[in-house]
């Protein structure tokens, strides 16, 4: 029998009740969007945001680089193709990387080669501002939103900020722990594996977050999104259910306190990972769940 290993989590209570806007969904089909930024070889990116973090979506030609300057705080490298051959530099080491991994650069300079046509995704907390200005739904965050709780950095790595490479075949499924998950001191990602074939109607998991946004990005296949904003006092702020269907590669925001679900809909492999800022406490709180808790500990 299928189990939703979410169901074991502390209960957040039903969605929270007060009047504070509850913001829209938003839905990025990389694909149908200009990029912002195209290389002198190539290589296009497009950026978006949550209110804690930006992602980086990269379609990366070989031979070309992605560099950053000065960062002022680490930040995280999903590599998910099988296929990955990319060098990195930075905090003075330097890393061959061959096939899906995620990967923690410090802060400071750093660099990725690629050494084969690849996609690369980047993901930064929202303090890297000259990313989050830039961003195609900067002008959605220019004021705060209520429902979502402010970034407050969790503690550094107890052994300090270096480049930390975690290969995805070093860290199979387990039985018992939800997904594959890592964390930083701001950010946390599950990196799932590709699902073949539809999702099964009938073990359907819709849940809602109290105070942060889910930003799931898909990387291969398709999905529906289902969103539903529960009612406040306010008529005016109601909305209908939303069934949103996206292929791949794009990124829905998922706004605090909507209950949601992800249906994989495509008939070969389909492939979603989940990000949030600042890491989940409830997901840090079980035992084993997060492969890095012993280099990141919890506040």
């Amino acid at each position: 029998m299928h189990t939703d290993l979410r169901t074991t989590l502390a209960s957040a209570g039903a969605p929270p009740n007060g009047d504070e806007g509850i913001a829209a969904p938003e839905y990025f089909e990389f694909d149908t969007m200009a990029p912002t930024e195209i290389s002198p070889a190539g290589s296009r990116t497009w950026l978006v945001r949550g209110q804690n973090l930006v992602v980086a979506f990269s379609r990366l030609r070989a031979g070309d680089t992605l560099a950053r300057t000065g960062q002022p705080h680490e930040y995280l490298l999903l590599l998910a193709d099988p296929a990955t051959d990319v060098w990195i530099q930075a905090g003075g080491e330097e890393a061959a990387v061959a096939g899906a991994a995620i990967v923690v650069v410090p802060p400071g300079d750093s660099v990725l080669a690629a050494r084969a046509d690849t996609t690369v995704v980047r993901a930064f907390d929202a303090r890297t501002t000259d990313l989050a200005d830039r961003c195609h739904n900067a002008a959605s965050y220019a004021e705060p939103h209520p429902r979502v709780a402010p970034l407050e950095p969790w503690p550094d790595p107890v052994d300090g900020h270096r480049l930390r490479v975690y290969p995805v075949a070093d860290h199979p499924r387990r039985e018992g722990s939800f997904g594959r998950l890592f964390r930083t001191s701001t950010l946390m990602v599950n990196f799932g594996d590709p699902v073949q074939g539809p999702r099964d109607t009938n073990r359907m998991s819709p849940h809602h977050h109290d105070d942060f946004e889910q930003i799931s990005l898909t990387l291969s296949g398709e999905y529906v999104h289902h969103i539903r904003t529960p009612w406040t006092p306010r008529l005016a702020r109601w909305r209908e259910d939303e069934h949103r269907a996206v292929g791949s590669p794009s990124v829905t925001v998922i706004p605090p306190p909507t209950v949601h679900t992800s249906q994989a809909t495509g008939s070969g492999a389909n492939h979603l990972i989940d990000l949030f800022s600042p890491p989940r406490a409830d997901f840090s709180a079980k035992p084993g769940w997060v492969r890095n808790a012993e280099e990141y500990p919890a506040p």
